[in-house]
């Protein structure tokens, strides 16, 4: 009997996988893996975990969605707590596997993973091959035949896209697939202690939704947004929310662990035009697709660039190490509210709102002057919807080492005043500024003692004092330019 192997890595389901669906048509047998790779539970160049609790309880019930819906088909997952490249040749040898299908990654950590593996099959009888599949536009579609083909800047990238290519359509799941082989014992999924990350956090009722992960939550949060409570239409006029789980779609959780892809979102977009509007906001879903495509292009015409001091535009910023500084950001106690609020959000929940990460990232790189990796290595620890593309090229954008042709820099404190005007983002995460009136509430430290005192917020007990002037490091930035 014909067998192949399929790795499961950020493609966690079985719907619209190429890979899957290629094993199923042309094999006897298919035995899906994932391997829990301890290098994916050490530690970041900056001695921080490279994955947290929030992050790996979230990929954790996403694997064991995807084995439900193996074994709803007939077949099973393969669980190994252990490097694939030591797993698959086993794997291998022990059932006369002839092929290994996987998607192929962009970021450089998995590209080194990927060759450790086909080094390690090359001793055996099977070949390995990629797909791609994490796109909205797929590669061999795509206008650029090498990368540095990709442009580096996004409107002639999109432009681009939209005029020389096409989506294409979503692949069905196996409707059954063939029982492991008596020999192939499944193993288990891990838990947060297996894995050696510390703590098991409760979801906390302050987020913006559980952040259930899997296949079967992620469509469902699609039929949810989209159709149930009819929130497409509105998409652009409140996608800079802060509070509420319906500001935003919040797909890139189930996005990044691969549990939904963006051509089924594309399809649902499509359908929904269809069947009840299309205006600005439908095109805006797409539009956000398009720049999750651009920073995986970006990333692999980039390679290891990406990950240096200067990033893509090589940068020569003199950053700060300074752990203080990097403590009291990561922490939020900065003594800036809007900043403290989205940290805390953060650690709370592993989650936090696009227009909170540009500000943070802001603070961190510009007004700290800290090595912009920091900030993006810690993001990778917490965020449940971290994505190594988006992540660091997000990162990268907002730090003057990217692919925005303008230094910027935010405002943070009139970012504040225009997306939590009455305060009540920073008050959720802040309790101590409860009482602290709308015009005090994202500067606190501009209230007089006998103030602190009648709203119940003492600067430097309640809450801190400013950990540094933000005019005088816009001052600064700006002599820099």
């Amino acid at each position: 009997m014909s067998t192949a192997i399929v790795w499961h890595r950020n493609d966690l389901r079985i719907r619209d996988h190429e890979a899957l669906s290629y094993a199923e048509e042309r094999h006897d047998v298919v035995i899906p893996v994932y391997c829990f790779d301890p290098r994916q539970f050490a530690t970041t160049m900056f001695d921080l975990p490279k994955t947290g609790p929030i992050r790996a309880r979230f990929l954790r019930e996403s694997v064991a969605d995807l084995r439900a819906s193996l074994q709803d088909l007939g077949a099973d997952l393969v669980v190994r707590h252990a490097k694939p490249e030591d797993v698959l040749p086993e794997l291998i040898r022990a059932t006369g596997a002839t092929d290994v299908y996987m998607f192929e990654e962009v970021g450089t950590e998995e590209k080194e993973v990927e060759t450790a593996v086909e080094n390690a099959v090359a001793d055996t009888d099977a070949r390995p091959a990629y797909f791609w599949g994490k796109t909205l536009y797929h590669l061999d579609d795509a206008p650029f035949d090498a990368p540095n083909d990709v442009p580096d800047v996004f409107t002639p990238f999109r432009k681009k896209l939209q005029k020389q290519s096409q989506v294409r359509p979503t692949i069905a799941a196996p409707s059954q697939l063939a029982p492991l082989p008596d020999a192939v014992d499944p193993g288990t999924i891990p838990s947060n202690d297996d894995l050696g990350v510390e703590g098991n956090p409760a979801v906390d009722d302050r987020g913006v939704l559980p952040f259930e992960g899997g296949e079967t939550q992620g469509l469902d949060r699609v039929q949810q947004y989209i159709w149930r409570d009819d929130h497409l239409k509105e998409y652009k006029a409140t996608r800079n929310g802060l509070l509420g789980e319906d500001y935003s779609s919040k797909f890139s959780p189930w996005l990044a662990h691969g549990c939904i892809t963006p051509r089924q979102i594309y399809e649902e977009v499509q359908r929904y035009e269809d069947r009840r509007v299309s205006n600005k906001s439908t095109y805006w879903m797409i539009f956000e697709l398009i720049w999750r495509d651009f920073f995986t292009y970006v990333t692999w015409k980039a390679g290891p660039k990406l990950f240096y001091p200067g990033g893509l535009n090589d940068n020569d910023i003199d950053w700060s190490y300074h752990d203080e500084s990097f403590e009291k950001w990561a922490t939020g106690t900065t003594g800036i509210p809007f900043i403290d609020a989205n940290m805390r959000e953060l650690n709370t929940t592993g989650f936090m709102s696009n227009r909170g990460r540009q500000n943070v990232a802001s603070m961190l790189s510009q007004s700290l002057k800290l090595d912009w990796r920091m900030g993006a290595a810690y993001f990778e620890s917490k965020l449940v919807d971290y994505d190594v593309a988006s992540n660091w090229g997000n990162w990268a954008y907002n730090s003057r080492v990217g692919n925005d042709p303008r230094s910027r820099y935010f405002n943070i404190v009139k970012q504040a005043q225009r997306y939590d005007a009455d305060g009540d983002y920073v008050r959720h995460w802040l309790p101590e500024l409860s009482d602290v009136p709308d015009e005090y509430v994202h500067e606190p430290h501009t209230m007089s003692p006998e103030e602190q005192e009648a709203y119940s917020c003492i600067l430097g007990a309640d809450y801190p004092e400013p950990y540094v002037d933000l005019k005088k490091t816009y001052d600064r930035i700006q002599s820099e330019r």
